[in-house]
């Protein structure tokens, strides 16, 4: 099936039905231990090690990706944890400094502890990670575009200070999946999801997932999976499946109106600003346009302060304000509370992390619907400020 379109392989792979009975799904196998041959190992013994139901989505993770391993965690900061786990102590790591507040709370509250040393860096500036490379970083760690400013990183210039440096590559591709871009063809060593948003895509799994075509790389994560167990159930792993087959339909869509939904919002007089990687203007535009193949579903926008936040989000009807992203509704987040809350103030606003920062994952509504509602949504905050002024003008009075 590899010469057909990525769209095509979503459905028409080596899991497209059950060998056994014809059943166009993959069943799920719930046994958590497997009878043996006291002379003859079989294939599975126990499902922490193995599972069939979890080795039809990690094969076909493996080959959306063009990997040649794939491995499938309770979530994606499992999989972000577990992958960390195949550094040492004294090791040292360059990390793209606006990440997933997750993985930042992990990389600085606790590989620290295990004497795992990091350094984050602006890895759009090239400069700044080749001078952060020490002669003890074994790790190079992307996330592009970055949440939630969406940041572009050259994959392929990180990639090269990397093997140039004796250091691995990962890259996070959760905003992208393999519909839009696929890093091991960049030359990653590793790509990372959080499952439970695009790939899976409808707000009712959590799952993480790492890709690799390494085969030595592979046997270590294989281990240590293996031995901490943060494995995605069967049932989970059927549903990722399940998400898989629509997510080329689901982006495409999304993206279209992210896009129209994005040159709305860049327009109206209450946002300041709006982080797109689809506009022209949006730095790094023309590395993601060589890299992806499109600016994905999710943008953010700055308005003025919290309070304009809060009046916004009371006011719109149709977006959920919520955790998470890449599902079929469209979910309002706010970094300062939600995906960065773990990430101290200071660190935030370095990392144009504002008050007044709103992260939108476009679902799939029509583009019409979403626009008036967030135009009513922006005119209660223009009544609400006019209010305001006029207050403070006659009490100056």
């Amino acid at each position: 099936m590899t010469d057909h379109t990525f769209q095509t392989r979503l459905l028409h792979n080596d899991y497209k039905f059950d060998p056994a009975t014809g059943g166009v799904s993959v069943p799920v196998q719930h046994a958590s231990t497997y009878h043996q041959s006291f002379d003859q190992p079989a294939k599975y013994d126990y499902s922490r090690s193995g599972n069939p139901t979890r080795e039809a989505l990690e094969t076909t993770i493996a080959e959306l990706e063009n990997g040649t391993r794939g491995f499938a965690f309770a979530s994606g900061m499992a999989a972000i944890s577990t992958s960390f786990m195949l550094l040492s102590q004294g090791d040292h790591v360059v990390i793209t400094e606006d990440v997933y507040g997750g993985t930042y709370r992990m990389i600085h509250n606790v590989l620290q502890r295990f004497g795992i040393d990091h350094t984050f860096v602006d890895m759009t500036d090239l400069h700044a990670v080749a001078t952060a490379i020490q002669p003890n970083t074994r790790l190079l760690y992307i996330e592009t575009p970055s949440n939630p400013v969406l940041n572009i990183t050259d994959i392929q210039a990180v990639v090269k200070l990397a093997k140039a440096n004796g250091c691995l590559t990962f890259v996070d591709n959760t905003f992208m999946t393999p519909a839009l871009q696929r890093p091991l063809d960049l030359g990653a060593d590793l790509v990372l999801h959080s499952a439970t948003k695009f790939i899976a895509g409808h707000s009712d799994v959590v799952a993480g997932l790492a890709v690799t075509n390494n085969v030595a790389l592979g046997e270590q994560l294989g281990f240590l999976q293996n031995s901490f167990g943060s494995i995605l159930g069967p049932h989970d792993c059927w549903l990722v499946l399940r998400g898989l087959k629509t997510l080329f339909c689901r982006l495409e869509q999304s993206q279209r109106t992210a896009g129209k939904v994005a040159l709305f919002l860049s327009k109206h007089p209450a946002v300041e600003k709006v982080y797109f990687p689809g506009f022209s203007t949006h730095p790094g535009h023309p590395t993601h346009r060589y890299q992806a193949d499109g600016p994905g579903a999710v943008l953010s926008f700055q308005l003025k302060d919290e309070d304009a936040v809060r009046t916004f989000t009371q006011r719109a009807e149709i977006p959920v304000f919520a955790v998470s992203l890449g599902a079929v509704e469209s979910i309002l987040s706010y970094p300062k509370r939600m995906s960065h809350a773990s990430m101290p103030q200071e660190e935030r606003e370095k990392r144009g992390i504002t008050d007044g920062l709103l992260r939108l994952s476009v679902g799939l509504e029509h583009p019409d619907d979403l626009i008036e509602d967030f135009k009513q949504a922006l005119q209660g905050i223009q009544t609400h400020h006019l209010f305001l002024d006029g207050r403070i003008r006659s009490e100056s009075t």
